[in-house]
């Protein structure tokens, strides 16, 4: 690691009062804007943003190229609807090929940070025991990642959740967790003195929590990164096997052309994302054909249920403890989340009908509660360029199903255990759960219709491996992307194998970790 200082030292009169100084594209008035860089980052979210800021700490003149909107915290609804809209790629419709998957991601600049849990969990020892293995990465362990990890906590404010932040529907599941004998567990999270509003996923109004909107990117920029909204990276350029720059667009929020971009630079950090990292890659012809594989991304169901007693689950710290028992792929290979929800998401979790059924349903809302399942799913998605759009091929595997329903039903158990009257099962068709003894009949009834789940992914990851061996990854094991020299990988398509647990602490270490390698 960089044996500068690890403390944050950025002079305050440097810092600006509020909000966040970004050229927009109502900013832009030619046609065509030509600049230079030491270092262009494609993607302002965990892996941009702090390699902006490490890299403008060394003096490196830094460039941030962010395809989404500049939104300021002010500027927040706290209307998930609207927020999907404004704050989430593709409007918050990005889905794989079959449509039976949804993949949310944050397109705003500070990326996902801006509309994540805030849930931070380093990376498990026994995925690390798993690179090591099956990648050849044996430099990664706890023990070398420790002081990555440990500066990431001190500057974001990581810590466990008190006791004011475990919100009633996180100490009533934890009481269910606790009945079956189950590892329950506090959250840590990346927020400072929480506002309990329970709005993540639509952006922290409050600026409590702290993404990268609030944090890394006001510290690149008071040591002189610049930052740019509204700019589409069409292709990396290169010449003789060395990265020379980026060329894309400029396009406003209602999708007009403003200006072409052209950014000379010796040094390109791809920091845009699991599902838009490889796309760039593979429209400006970089890299060997791994990029674009190896795609994971924690299909995760969200399973509700009704409760005899008022949860209100839009009230408080949106998420509070966790179930580990099951974590390591030998006992299961799931995580369980309790996770809280507002009134738009209780309409997307399972089928609540239409007419008196669908009143009947909302009618009951505040007495609602929710588990999200986490499993450690296998490698087998792609990301593709085809021709003139991105396609996510990714089918739930046939190792990975049996863990997905596995978690279906220790939440289910969860939920039954805590006092829950009714669960509803994440299905197009309306199913649900009443007794113990009846789990393994509804339950089973997805198993012959898969397409009848309702998965959300909120984790895209490993769709540029790295590892050792070029047969099996895209870039070295130090970010260096394969077949062309100055280009870096600095996300989550880095990640060799499915984390399991939420990626962003390891995410914020492994692009400090590349940043100390650009050279």
């Amino acid at each position: 690691m960089s044996t500068t200082s690890n403390r944050i030292e950025i002079d305050s009169a440097e810092m600006p009062r509020e909000g966040l100084k970004v050229v927009q594209a109502s900013d832009v008035t030619g046609d065509r804007l030509e600049l230079s860089a030491d270092v262009v980052i494609i993607g302002s979210g965990a892996g941009g943003a702090v390699s902006a800021y490490e890299l403008a700490r060394r003096g490196l003149d830094v460039l941030v190229l962010e395809a989404g909107p500049y939104v300021p915290s002010r500027d927040f609804t706290e209307d998930f609807t609207e927020s999907l809209e404004t704050l989430y790629e593709d409007h918050g419709a990005q889905a794989n090929t079959d449509g039976d998957l949804l993949v949310l991601q944050g397109r705003c600049v500070g990326g996902s940070t801006v509309v994540n849990g805030c849930v931070s969990f380093r990376t498990p020892d026994f995925i690390f025991e798993e690179w090591h293995s099956d990648y050849g990465l044996t430099d990664f362990t706890s023990e070398s990642m420790a002081p990555y990890f440990e500066r990431v906590e001190r500057n974001l404010s990581i810590q466990e959740n008190r006791p004011h932040e475990i919100a009633r529907h996180s100490m009533v599941l934890s009481e269910g967790a606790r009945k079956l004998g189950w590892s329950v567990k506090p959250f840590k999270r990346n927020i400072r003195e929480c506002a309990l509003t329970g709005h993540c996923l639509s952006g922290c109004k409050t600026e409590r929590k702290q993404s990268m909107l609030v944090t890394y990117l006001p510290w690149a920029a008071a040591h002189g990164a610049r930052i740019h909204s509204d700019t589409r990276v069409d292709r990396v350029l290169s010449e003789n096997g060395r990265a020379t720059g980026v060329e894309g667009r400029v396009v406003d929020r209602e999708g007009r052309h403003i200006a072409d971009i052209r950014v000379k630079a010796p040094r390109v950090i791809m920091a845009a994302g699991a599902v838009q990292t490889p796309v760039i890659l593979q429209r400006s012809g970089l890299g060997n054909d791994q990029v674009g594989r190896n795609f994971a991304c924690h299909p995760s169901f969200y399973v509700g249920a009704r409760y005899p007693q008022p949860i209100h689950p839009w009230r408080g710290a949106m998420l509070g403890v966790y179930v580990d028992e099951f974590m390591h792929p030998d006992n299961g290979g799931f995580v369980l989340e309790v996770g809280g929800l507002g009134i738009a998401e209780l309409c997307m979790i399972n089928e609540p009908g239409t007419g008196k059924p669908f009143v009947d349903y909302m009618q009951k809302a505040a007495h609602m509660a929710g588990i999200v399942t986490l499993i450690h799913d296998h490698n087998v998605g792609e990301i593709r360029w085809q021709g003139d759009h991105k396609a996510i091929h990714y089918q739930l595997s046939d190792k990975d199903f049996p863990s997905m329903m596995a978690s279906l039903k220790a939440a289910v158990r969860m939920h039954l255990a805590a006092g829950a009257e009714e669960v509803f099962l994440p299905s197009s068709e309306a199913l649900s759960v009443t007794r113990e003894a009846d789990i393994d009949g509804q339950v089973d009834k997805l198993v012959n219709k898969p397409q009848h789940l309702r998965m959300v992914s909120y984790h895209p990851q490993g769709s540029c491996r790295m590892g050792t061996d070029p047969a099996n990854s895209a870039c070295d094991p130090q970010g260096r992307l394969r077949g062309v020299d100055g280009v870096y990988v600095a996300d989550a398509s880095l990640l060799p194998s499915s984390l399991i647990v939420n990626p962003q602490v390891t995410v914020y270490a492994l692009a400090n970790y590349v940043a100390d390698r650009v050279s």
